[in-house]
């Protein structure tokens, strides 16, 4: 058997021409150009084990994206050096890997994260985003009061079950632990949502924007997002905020000799 090590990629992307993480036939996707990339590298017959620590959307961007790949040991000793180098000129430039980084075999990108963390910017001037930042920045069209938005985060911090703000998938739990959700206004002028948790479901941070927004903007109670946390079926009141406002910023992880145990846990599905 071949000898093979374990690397930490950290990168980051603009979703905007991304039909999402995950390779899907006949589209554009960021898994498939770092595939491709690394194919050209070490040939199409080399299995990665290409492993996200979250699959963002279609649109959704990433600053700090974070998975594994797993190369023969002697392919990596040719080409640590320049592996970095090398992948920057094989990626088109809206997809870029920042860091390449050895690690355990015990490291798993997806199971041994401790957190994903995201921002949600919007801007609710007159006028709408800047231009320049218009793919990463939702225009709102209604004026947004910082405290009401504040204080419709506040009642969904915790470890809840969030079927009304998720897309529930088969023998999947939507029980979710949030441990940071928080709005800032920016120098700019523009509003940031910052969404931390351990994991979460599909288009749940879109959806929590969504209603926020709604409180945020004096349309509805800041009590009504939590009071939806009752419900166990996705609720259609909740509309989804568009992809482009959203990035993921940051994975954690734990300490290395803790890698293999945090998979573990995370592993077990939640009751």
């Amino acid at each position: 058997m071949t000898e093979s090590i374990r690397l930490r990629l950290d990168v980051s992307y603009d979703g905007a021409e991304f039909s999402g993480w995950a390779v899907q036939p006949g589209r554009r996707t960021v898994a498939g150009v770092l595939i491709e990339a690394f194919a050209r590298l070490i040939g199409a017959e080399t299995p990665l084990g290409m492993t996200v620590a979250g699959r963002t959307d279609a649109g959704v961007h990433a600053s700090g994206q974070v998975c594994h790949v797993d190369l023969p040991a002697e392919r990596w000793t040719e080409l640590e050096g320049s592996l970095l180098r090398r992948l920057a000129a094989l990626t088109p430039p809206d997809a870029r890997v920042r860091a390449i980084t050895p690690v355990p075999d015990t490291f798993d990108a997806r199971f041994s994260a401790t957190f994903r963390r995201y921002e949600y910017r919007v801007a609710d001037t007159p006028w709408g985003p800047e231009p320049l930042r218009r793919h990463d920045t939702l225009g709102w069209v209604r004026p947004l009061d910082l405290d009401r938005l504040n204080e419709g985060a506040a009642g969904l911090v915790g470890e809840h079950d969030f079927a009304a703000f998720c897309k529930r998938k088969e023998h999947a739990t939507t029980i979710r632990a949030i441990t940071r959700l928080d709005w800032r206004r920016d120098p700019d002028g523009i509003c940031v949502a910052t969404v931390q948790a351990d994991a979460f479901c599909q288009a749940m941070v879109r959806s929590l924007v969504g209603a926020m927004l709604t409180v945020g903007d004096g349309r509805r109670a800041a009590e009504w997002p939590a009071k939806l946390l009752t419900l166990r079926e996705r609720s259609s009141d909740v509309v989804v905020a568009p992809a482009h406002g959203l990035t993921l910023v940051e994975v954690g992880y734990p300490d290395a000799a803790e890698y293999e145990a945090r998979a573990v846990a995370t592993r077990r599905l939640r009751a």
